[in-house]
């Protein structure tokens, strides 16, 4: 039989539904294995275990009385420390916001709390979910980068000390971490899901997302958060779709796999694992056909870094000013640059990137999926900064919906992934098509030294 720890999200609802398992059995057990493995993985800021115990407790009694239930009744989730929770210290990863204490809390937790989920704590990012990488570990081997902004979501969902946690990307800090940990992530379409209430990098590419061990996962917490949001300048108005109903309804897929920067950027070995598991998908019905990069794509990863620099400048700006000496290095020296960047130089990069939005918008919707390497190389025994960006930043930029899934172990014996994308708001169809390839390609990890 397996340990709660063991579970997914939806194995824990549906057992907490079924009343096979109780909430305080979860947290408890959740709470335990924390116990064990944190010391020396170092994910976690802040876990109040009595507040913990006692929501599971009430969850329980919420239960034991007949009352309504959320999708999520029971289950544990770990917080980026970027998301306000009122009442509790949101740090940011920094000692500019050390005694930061938010009075409202974020629309996306609001919305996790009332489909019945318990907060287990607030996870490590990376300062400002910018550049400079955190002290967690990667439980696959500690001399190696466990990726960022949200190493802290990543390691913990990786060691089985939370089934799913928050994340957010702005240019790659869903989707590296989790392939560099060897688990699922999910990046929305910019604007499907509210950002209020989340600490801001770049208001133009800031996206919500999260990570767990199934796609299934995935979309139980895109059907509890995904909506408009008229406080949220950003969020689009358009209904939320119905993500969890059609998850077992795809068949084989027209993939379109990007030869171009993607394949010839990556390791061999990297390449090899994605044209292996391509045969895979093939084998069991998939066609795939070779795409190429629309010219607009050969400035579009620079000028994301540029667009991020200013809009991140123009938030800290007053606080820079008062304390700059308390910025990181890496973050203190993009604002800086940022500030320093002049108008025309920002629009025309704006104006750049809304075309090659149009053009990525355009070669997604050939086929039914587009597919990378999430990232060029396994992660790499180089801790002083948080990996390669280059293959997820395109997608933060042009705003499609991305989900990476692990596909198997390199040579060093850490995690390696591939990427699915799809058109915009299209996530019925890219976790639809995902879950059909998870369970092609049936590749499920945990670390030699947690298990």
């Amino acid at each position: 039989m397996r340990q709660i720890h063991e579970l997914t999200a939806a194995e824990i609802a549906r057992q907490v539904r079924d009343r096979t398992i109780t909430p305080v059995e979860v947290a408890q057990g959740f709470l335990a294995r924390m116990d064990a493995l944190e010391p020396r993985l170092e994910a976690w800021v802040r876990v109040d275990r009595e507040t913990v115990l006692a929501d599971a407790q009430q969850r329980q009694a919420e239960l034991e009385s007949g009352a309504e239930t959320g999708p999520l009744h029971g289950v544990p989730i770990g917080i980026k420390d970027i998301y306000h929770i009122a009442g509790i210290p949101t740090t940011a990863g920094s000692k500019v916001y050390a005694d930061y204490v938010p009075d409202e809390t974020a629309v996306t937790i609001d919305l996790l709390h009332k489909a019945g989920a318990i907060m287990l704590g607030k996870t490590v990012t990376t300062e400002f979910a910018c550049l400079d990488p955190s002290h967690t570990k990667n439980p696959w081997n500690p001399a190696h980068t466990p990726g960022g902004s949200s190493s802290g979501s990543a390691v913990s969902v990786a060691a089985r000390m939370c089934p799913i946690a928050m994340a957010s990307q702005t240019v790659g800090s869903v989707l590296r971490p989790a392939s560099y940990n060897g688990v699922v992530g999910l990046k929305p379409t910019y604007g499907r899901v509210s950002r209020r209430g989340v600490v801001p990098v770049s208001w133009s590419l800031d996206t919500v997302g999260w990570m767990g061990r199934s796609v299934e996962d995935m979309a139980l917490l895109l059907q509890v958060m995904a909506g408009p949001d008229e406080l949220d300048p950003v969020a689009s108005r358009l209904p939320a779709g119905d993500y969890l109903s059609g998850l077992e309804s795809a068949g084989p897929p027209k993939i379109g796999l990007i030869t171009s920067f993607f394949m010839e950027e990556s390791d061999q070995e990297t390449q090899n694992r994605t044209r292996a598991v391509l045969e895979e998908l093939k084998s069991a019905g998939a066609s795939v056909v070779d795409l190429k990069l629309p010219e607009s794509f050969q400035t579009a990863v620079q000028d994301q870094l540029l667009i991020m620099g200013v809009e991140a400048a123009a938030f800290h700006k007053p606080m820079y000013e008062k304390q700059a000496q308390d910025y990181r290095p890496k973050l203190r020296e993009m604002l800086r640059q940022g500030l320093e960047t002049g108008a025309t130089t920002y629009s025309k990069a704006l104006e750049r990137r809304l075309q090659f939005s149009a053009d990525m918008k355009a070669l997604s919707e050939q086929v039914d999926v587009l597919l990378t390497p999430s990232t060029p190389t396994a992660p790499l025994a180089d801790l002083t900064n948080t990996g390669d960006t280059r293959f997820q930043g395109p997608w933060t930029s042009c705003g499609l919906p991305t989900i990476t899934l692990p596909a198997g172990l390199a040579e060093s014996g850490l995690p390696m992934g591939i990427q699915l994308i799809a058109p915009p708001f299209e996530e019925a169809r890219l976790l639809a098509i995902a879950r059909w390839c998870e369970k092609v390609i049936d590749v499920q990890l945990t670390p030699p030294a947690v298990s």
